[in-house]
């Protein structure tokens, strides 16, 4: 989120990684059914602090 905020180039760099990191772990979970059931598994121990990030993913 911080490299969201920040205006300089490298923490516009970053942020493209990230989310480009995000679109590739979204495919990930398409193609592999058991990759999307250990997140999912993550997802509901670790639900409050990783809401945001787990909202991003799908």
């Amino acid at each position: 989120m911080l490299s969201s905020v920040l205006n300089s180039e490298r923490a516009i760099l970053v942020n493209i990684h990230i989310m480009r990191a995000f679109t590739r772990l979204r495919k990930m979970i398409v193609t592999h059914e058991d990759l999307r059931r250990k997140i999912e598994e993550m997802e509901k121990k670790y639900d409050k602090q990783f809401a945001v990030v787990f909202s991003a993913i799908k």
